[in-house]
Parts: structure tokens; C-alpha cells; sequence
């Protein structure tokens, strides 16, 4: 308890400091949100500080500042000049594509990588082990929005397999009642089987797309934790015990492996949050990171601001989730941040 009580207070300087360098740098970006949102080009100086004033532009940087923290204070991310709506409201609506996406793409990742990296360490030097070093080294020389176009040139343009990457959902299907924002849960929900199959379509290629770039340090991660651990004393003293190679494999050697493997899932995780930004502008889809990239080319501060903060409190909680598994998979970690 007094590491999650700690953990959670040291949350607080963390997005403080979040606060301070979103706010700097959105006030970098080149260009004038005033002059972007008069759209005419010839717009005269008048035009364009009533703009401002009403903007809250023409304020002080020290005095923007201290307003955006007191709106924050109160629960308020600001209003989108883009789409005229609370950015809170807009993150509320946009946020369960950008999870599903990412949960479903992390799911796949975790579900090939642990195993392929778990063989390969079995079997060092084998066609598996081979295997496991192209698909790291693919995931790690390929950026996402690359993989992306080459899944879409080659299986929807070329061989026909894939929907067209336009979203969420079939342009014919029709949307499930929001309940949750997860449209596999909804359609589900609604016993619409036909939405649940449109929408799992769509959901393929933009998930696999960021599972490759999730599996690469996955699966080298989980080969060499294994390959340390099977080759330590306690796996050798294990065998000569003649305990089954089942039993050794999953029950010592995998629960002592996992800690560093645990390390990397919630770095991984972390980093499909920003990639999500890429792969969600390359297949259209509805998230939070496209909503972001739109307003960052419209100079449209408070949504960019929102996303980095969100981003950055979902990244403090995978961290806290990171450190409660280590407690768990071994207490003596909890021992020692005590100490």
C-alpha cells in the first residue's frame, strides 16, 4: 500500500512537468492560430487581434499559462477551435477506437512474441530461432506508417483480401448503439454478428500493423530472458532432479524470466500509444491520435495539449500496473522499493 501511495504522489511532478512542456511547446509551433483561423490570407491586422483576443492569444505567455493550469484544476482540457467542442468531450468520444486499436494490436503481439521468443530459446540456433531474429529485426528497421502502406499495397490493392482502410466500420454497415465505444463489445452487444465481422475486418490491418512494430523487442526480449534463466544452477539442479521439461519450462524458468519481459510489455505498450498518431492517419481511423495530428496542423492548441497530457497519465498508470506485476511475480521487488 505504501508503494502505490507513493507511486501515486509521484505522479503529480510528472504531470506537472507534462503541463509546462506542452504547453511550451505548442506556443513553438510555427504560425499564427489567428491568421490559420481567419482563412483569408489578406485579412487585415484588425481582423487578425480580434482574433486573437478572442483566442486568449493576445494575453501574456505567463498569463495563458496560469489560465490554462486553473482550467485544468477544474477538469478542463479547453475547447477545440477545429470542431468547436470541449477537448474533453472530443477525448471521451474519440478515445475507445484509439484503445481498441491498441489493445487488440497489443494482444497480438503478446500472443506471438512470447511464444516465438520462448522456442527460440529452446532451441538456440534452429529455423525458429532464425525466425524470431528476422521478425525483430524486420519490426525494428520498418516504421509503422511503412508497414502499413506495404499491408495495404499488397493486400487490399493487390490481392483484393483486405477492406478498403477507411475506418472503423464498412461505409454500408450501419453503427451498433454506443455502450462501451468498442465496436467488437457493441456489435456483440447488439447481437449484430454481421457489424462484428465489418468491424474485425476493419480492425485487421491497422492492428497487425502495430503489433509488428510491438513484437520486434518482445520476442528478443523474451529470448534472452529465457536463454539467462535456462542456462542458470537452478534449472540445472531442477533437471537432475528429473522434474518434466514442461514443468521446468513453464513453472521455474518462464515465472523467473518474466520480470524483465513484464519491464518490456509496459514500455512497449507506451510506445503503441505514440505510434498510434501514424497508424491511425494511414487507414483514416477515428481515434485520439488523428484527432491530435489534425489539430497540431490547424495550430489548434487545446487538443494537442489534451492529447499529450492524456497520453502522459495513461503512460504514469502503465508504469503503476508495471510495478504492482512485479510485486506479485516477486515480493522481494516490493522489499526492496520499501527499503
Amino acid at each position: 500500500m505504501n508503494l502505490l501511495l507513493r507511486r501515486l504522489l509521484g505522479m503529480i511532478p510528472t504531470l506537472a512537468g507534462v503541463v509546462i512542456a506542452t504547453f511550451i511547446l505548442t506556443r513553438l509551433i510555427p504560425g499564427d492560430p489567428a491568421v490559420f483561423f481567419t482563412s483569408n490570407p489578406t485579412a487585415d491586422a484588425a481582423t487578425v487581434q480580434a482574433i486573437r483576443e478572442k483566442l486568449g492569444l493576445a494575453e501574456p505567455l505567463w498569463k495563458q499559462f496560469f489560465i490554462y493550469v486553473g482550467q485544468l484544476l477544474h477538469g478542463d482540457l479547453g475547447n477545440s477551435i477545429t470542431t468547436g467542442q470541449p477537448v474533453a468531450r472530443d477525448m471521451l468520444r474519440l478515445l475507445p477506437a484509439s484503445a481498441e486499436l491498441t489493445f487488440v494490436a497489443f494482444a497480438l503481439a503478446v500472443g506471438i512474441a512470447l511464444p516465438l521468443g520462448i522456442a527460440a530459446a529452446l532451441r538456440p540456433g534452429s529455423f525458429v530461432d532464425h525466425v524470431s531474429r528476422l521478425v525483430s529485426t524486420a519490426g525494428v528497421s520498418l516504421p509503422t506508417f511503412v508497414s502499413g502502406l506495404l499491408l495495404i499495397y499488397f493486400l487490399y490493392y493487390l490481392a483484393g483480401w483486405a477492406p478498403e482502410p477507411i475506418g472503423r466500420l464498412d461505409p454500408f454497415a450501419i453503427a451498433p448503439p454506443t455502450v462501451t465505444g468498442f465496436l467488437l463489445v457493441d456489435t456483440l452487444a447488439a447481437g449484430d454478428g454481421a457489424g462484428f465481422v465489418s468491424a474485425l475486418r476493419q480492425l485487421v490491418l491497422p492492428s497487425v500493423t502495430m503489433a509488428i512494430f510491438a513484437l520486434a523487442p518482445l520476442a528478443r526480449m523474451t529470448r534472452a530472458s529465457m536463454l539467462g534463466v535456462l542456462h542458470s544452477d537452478f534449472i540445472r539442479t531442477a533437471r537432475a532432479n528429473g522434474l518434466g521439461w514442461r514443468k521446468i519450462v513453464f513453472t521455474y524458468a518462464l515465472r523467473n524470466a518474466m520480470l524483465p519481459i513484464v519491464t518490456t510489455l509496459g514500455l512497449v505498450f507506451s510506445y503503441m500509444l505514440g505510434a498510434n498518431v501514424l497508424v491511425e492517419r494511414v487507414f483514416a481511423w477515428p481515434g485520439v491520435g488523428s484527432y491530435a495530428l489534425n489539430a497540431l496542423l490547424s495550430l489548434d492548441y487545446a487538443p494537442v495539449q489534451g492529447f499529450m497530457l492524456v497520453m502522459a497519465a495513461i503512460f504514469v498508470l502503465v508504469n503503476l500496473l508495471v510495478d504492482i506485476a512485479y510485486t506479485l511475480l516477486d515480493p522481494r521487488a516490493a522489499l526492496l522499493h520499501h527499503a
